[in-house]
C-alpha cells in the first residue's frame, strides 16, 4: 500500500488528506499549489522536477536568494522581468555586469530592488563562472538518495543535513545569500529532493 493510499484510508470519509487541495480539474495538489492561479502551473510543471545546466541552476539560486524575506509568489510573478534584467541568468553574461548595470537593476521596478541581493547575484555569477567543474555538478553533488515522499506538509523540513552542507560549501567558495534554508528551497525547486506530498497527482505521476 502506498503512503497516499494509507493517508486516504485514515482520513475521514470524503475528506482530503491534510496538506492537499482538490482543484477545479479534480486533481489533488499540494495545498500551496492550488492557492493561486499563478502557483498551479509552477507546481504542476516545474517545482520538484529535475533541473540541470549551470545557467538554469544559477537562475534558481538567484531567485531563491531574492525571495529571502518575501513570498515566493512575488518572485514568481516577477520572474519574466528578472530574466530580462539579468540577461536570462546566463552566468558568463551576468559575470560581466558593471556598476552601471547594478544601477540599472536598482532602477528597474519590475524586479526586487534590494542592493545587497543585486550585488550578491553579480558576485555569485563571477564565482560560478570561475568554478571548476561547473555549478550544476557542485549543487547536484549534495542531492540525497531518493526517499519516501512526505504524507503531510508537517513532514516537509526547512533544512536537512545535505542543505546545511551545501550552504557551508557554497559560502566557503565565496557565494552569498545561500544559507541552509535557501539551499533546501533550491533543492526542492530543482528536483534534488521530491517534496510533493504522497497524495499529490504530480507525485503519483513521477518526475
Amino acid at each position: 500500500m502506498t503512503d497516499a493510499m494509507q493517508a486516504a484510508e485514515t482520513a475521514p470519509f470524503g475528506a482530503v488528506p491534510a496538506g492537499l487541495v482538490i482543484g477545479a480539474d479534480g486533481l489533488a495538489r499540494c495545498s500551496w499549489g492550488g492557492s493561486t492561479p499563478d502557483y498551479q502551473p509552477y507546481h504542476d510543471l516545474e517545482w520538484g522536477r529535475p533541473v540541470h545546466g549551470d545557467d538554469a541552476l544559477f537562475e534558481r539560486m538567484s531567485l531563491e536568494a531574492f525571495q529571502s524575506g518575501l513570498s515566493w509568489i512575488t518572485i514568481l510573478r516577477k520572474r519574466p522581468a528578472f530574466r530580462a534584467a539579468f540577461a536570462g541568468f546566463a552566468i558568463e553574461a551576468v559575470a560581466e555586469f558593471t556598476e552601471a548595470d547594478a544601477a540599472r537593476l536598482m532602477a528597474d521596478a519590475g524586479i526586487v530592488r534590494n542592493r545587497m541581493k543585486v550585488d550578491a547575484t553579480l558576485h555569485n555569477a563571477r564565482v560560478a563562472a570561475a568554478l571548476p567543474g561547473g555549478l550544476a555538478a557542485l549543487l547536484w553533488s549534495y542531492a540525497p538518495e531518493p526517499r519516501p515522499r512526505p504524507v503531510t506538509s508537517a513532514e516537509v523540513p526547512a533544512t536537512t543535513p545535505e542543505s546545511i552542507a551545501m550552504a557551508k560549501d557554497l559560502k566557503k567558495r565565496g557565494f552569498k545569500f545561500v544559507g541552509p534554508t535557501t539551499a533546501y528551497a533550491l533543492m526542492q525547486a530543482t528536483g534534488m529532493v521530491d517534496d510533493h506530498l504522497a497524495g499529490c497527482f504530480v507525485a503519483q505521476a513521477g518526475p
